[in-house]
């Protein structure tokens, strides 16, 4: 069986993807738009990492924008 390896880019990645879907999975349950504040409420996480998933589901045009500063899923 072969080794796997995980480089510390690799384990970024990762935490990265699963920060995204947390912060996603917190939107779609809201039900309504949220900002990051809320969000870091509702996950728990740290405000940094929240603002960098958001960053990057707005990247993936993952959602969307109704009003200033407050985001809901596409």
């Amino acid at each position: 069986m072969p080794k796997i390896r995980l480089t510390a880019e690799s384990l970024k990645l990762k935490f990265i993807m699963e920060t995204k879907e947390q912060v996603l999975e917190a939107m779609k349950k809201a039900g309504v738009p949220l900002n990051a504040g809320k969000i870091v409420e509702l996950t728990g996480l740290e405000r940094k990492e929240v603002d960098k998933a958001m960053k990057q589901l707005k990247a993936d045009e993952a959602i969307v924008s109704p009003k200033n500063c407050f985001w809901q899923p596409k």
